[in-house]
């Protein structure tokens, strides 16, 4: 299966930025909806694709045509990759908080936070990092 085609790596950035927004609000206020809303978002983009994920549409439709073409093009398998992290870590942190174990809620939300902030500041995305070890120390690549 495809990940699908490059990406503008300013898109991915994007989605951090708001995500990490996002998250902040959801840890402040344990408003939890708000953040299973998040992990619909990640499902998306980890499951379906990153094209109709909704940050994805709205980065293309608002701000990608007050920017200049992209100078280069992404892989898009370490970032769905990455959503999908990101969407086991919002999936526990709902579960948490949707069940009256808030400590979990928290603890997993400020993970995602965590790596939605890395990516958004420091333009390092984690997860893509984690799919690169993993694809680099898997047996089917260990044996070619």
């Amino acid at each position: 299966m495809s990940a699908g085609p490059a990406v503008d790596p300013r898109g991915p950035r994007f989605a951090a930025i708001v995500t990490t927004v996002v998250l902040a609000v959801v840890l402040v206020t344990q408003w939890w909806p708000l953040l299973a809303l998040q992990t619909v978002v990640f499902a998306i983009g980890a499951f379906v694709g990153l094209k109709p994920a909704p940050y994805s549409v709205l980065y293309r439709l608002v701000v990608a045509p007050r920017l200049g073409p992209p100078t280069e093009r992404e892989d898009a398998a370490p970032l769905r990759f990455a959503q999908a992290v990101g969407f086991v870590f919002a999936l526990v942190g709902t579960i948490g908080f949707a069940t009256g174990v808030t400590p979990l809620g928290v603890v997993a939300t400020a993970f995602a936070l965590f790596a939605a902030f890395l990516n958004a500041a420091f333009n390092y995305c984690l997860g893509c990092q984690m799919y690169l070890l993993i694809k680099r120390f898997s047996p089917a690549r260990a044996s070619s």
